[in-house]
């Protein structure tokens, strides 16, 4: 897929993909500066777009470790099926209230989220976070990039930590919000 028919599938679907640009490289490197994927086992991204975050993880990522990416615009699936065919990432084609239909009970070291909350109906938002918390190990993070602080008062809903970065080097600026 070409850099223009992903930029025709982001702005075609604004409810969907929630953002005006892709993550730059400094949010995604900031967004992975909270987690050490070199002794994460399993790893879960939820909205993964055009793969920006999602490289970002497979730079970082043990290789015996596998990581679960759920993106429901099946061409951005289809794209990034391409671009990381690797054994241990699985492309996933379904929305992200279903994580735990995917995990065959295992427990998540990081969820790495890109997803518009914003844009999502409430009783699905809850989902999403419910089945996150439940999904994540003990030492688990639900890491968040958003673009309204607002955000945070939905993520104290289900997380019981919520710590919160701020990063002008995207467009637009972006929060990264820690869960634990």
């Amino acid at each position: 897929m070409s850099k223009s028919d992903l930029l025709f599938e982001l702005y075609s679907n604004l409810s969907t993909t929630g953002a005006l640009t892709f993550s730059s490289k400094s949010l995604v490197n900031k967004m992975l500066s909270y987690s050490d994927l070199s002794q994460a086992k399993v790893v879960v991204e939820l909205g993964g777009g055009d793969g920006s975050i999602t490289k970002g993880i497979v730079d970082k990522l043990a290789p015996d470790a596998k990581l679960l990416v759920f993106e429901i615009s099946e061409s951005f699936c289809k794209a990034m099926e391409k671009k990381f065919s690797q054994d241990n990432v699985q492309i996933i084609n379904d929305s992200a209230e279903n994580i735990h239909k995917y995990l065959d009970g295992e427990k998540v070291d990081y969820i790495f989220s890109s997803l518009p909350f914003s844009f999502i109906a409430p009783d699905i938002q809850d989902e999403i976070l419910k089945q996150s918390k439940i999904s994540l190990g003990q030492t688990g993070f639900f890491i968040q990039i958003c673009y309204s602080y607002l955000l945070r008062k939905l993520f104290k809903k289900h997380f019981s930590s919520v710590d919160t970065s701020f990063t002008l080097k995207n467009l637009p600026p972006a929060f990264v919000m820690v869960c634990k």
